[in-house]
């Protein structure tokens, strides 16, 4: 064998052994890669189930179903915290000796615009999360579609053509004008007592305490706030001002001017909920970015992070934002504990949020119903 020949044989075996590198053995360490197979019928429990080990965000998926149960296993223990709370602080609290792991459950207001707002109604009406943190539009949302409801419609109709119709475009969603209208009707009045109560009771009125007063006054079963009212879950928004809500409250000002809402008290009573969880767990759960997200991580700071965080948006971390910002960044800042189970699942909370609850709340809460 000649030199040139011998030269390429070496080559050759150098080129194997790069593409033929050995491997490490994976087997007894990861997971194998299954789908479901349908040929054993169609069984959602089963296919939700082999999430985990389809792959993608598939696996994230059922990686925050797992999450989200470990936190439904420490929230329902049996036993009792032995933490002290004054009257007080249990009122303020919303304090249930019971729970052993608190859930905040945050959300964006495009997601009460959509049907995603009868799974939290759901959450609430059941008491299977202790505090809400949600946008304006998270608010007057709900409330309006107990006057008037939003219909379907298609991403790509023109903006000039809609607006000429008094239709407003919410991603492929359609918000009549008439609503507004008929949410000013009503809230108007709600405010008008609030401003009397103020004067004449001396209430202190608080962005959580007025969503409270409007779900007791919205009295319909349909509407999330509406139960986080009867079964004294928190409802925090410190951004009550940037929608609906604050233009009703800007024309009654110049109706009746003098309704305060002090936001002070309110970043008191969220840290609070965190601060006061000791020596409980908490988990949270925050689908989209944006305000919510950011005031959830940020209360649970004050004790050093949370023991659980299940993150579900669309957003990227690549802009710096906290919209995109994956659980590990938030570990960073003490948000998160660095020994805490987390995940993020990038997918469009619509899809994936009603899925883990099917498989998380929802078949806890049914079978307690059977027993």
């Amino acid at each position: 064998m000649g030199e040139a020949e011998k030269d390429e044989q070496k080559q050759l075996a150098s080129a194997h052994s790069f593409v033929f590198k050995q491997s490490e053995k994976l087997e007894g360490n990861c997971e194998k890669i299954v789908g479901y197979d349908f040929n054993s019928g169609v069984d959602y429990p089963a296919l939700l189930k082999c999430m985990i080990s389809t792959g993608f965000q598939a696996s994230n998926l059922g990686d925050a179903i797992q999450v989200v149960n470990q936190m439904l296993d420490w929230r329902l223990a049996d036993d009792e915290p032995t933490e002290e709370c004054s009257e007080e602080e249990r009122e303020m609290l919303g304090f249930r000796e019971s729970v052993k792991c608190k859930t905040f459950l945050g959300f964006t207001s495009n997601l009460i615009s959509s049907g995603v707002r009868e799974t939290v109604r759901f959450l609430v009406e059941h008491r299977m999360v202790d505090v809400v943190v949600t946008t304006a539009g998270g608010i007057e949302e709900d409330l309006i579609k107990c006057l008037a409801p939003t219909y379907r419609g298609d991403f790509s109709l023109s903006g000039v053509s809609l607006r000429s119709k008094g239709l407003n475009r919410t991603g492929n969603l359609l918000v009549p004008n008439d609503n507004y209208c008929k949410f000013e009707d009503w809230i108007i009045p709600v405010f008008d007592q609030m401003l009397q109560e103020q004067f004449e009771e001396n209430v202190l009125w608080t962005p959580s305490k007025v969503i409270a007063r409007l779900g007791k006054e919205i009295n319909d079963p349909s509407s999330y706030l509406y139960w986080a009212s009867k079964n004294n879950i928190p409802v925090f928004c410190p951004g009550l001002t940037d929608g609906s809500l604050g233009d009703m409250l800007y024309f009654h000002s110049f109706r009746k001017p003098g309704l305060v809402i002090d936001v002070v008290q309110d970043i008191r009573a969220m840290n609070g909920e965190a601060v006061h969880a000791a020596p409980r767990k908490t988990g949270m759960i925050i689908l989209g970015g944006g305000l919510p997200k950011h005031h959830i991580c940020n209360a649970n700071m004050m004790r050093n992070g949370a023991d659980y965080a299940v993150f579900i948006n669309t957003a990227q971390e690549f802009d710096g934002s906290d919209s995109g910002a994956r659980p590990d960044e938030a570990v960073s800042w003490g948000k998160i504990r660095g020994s805490a189970k987390t995940v993020k699942v990038h997918c469009d909370a619509t899809i994936a949020f009603p899925l883990l609850v099917a498989e998380t709340f929802a078949k806890k809460i049914h079978k307690s119903f059977l027993c």
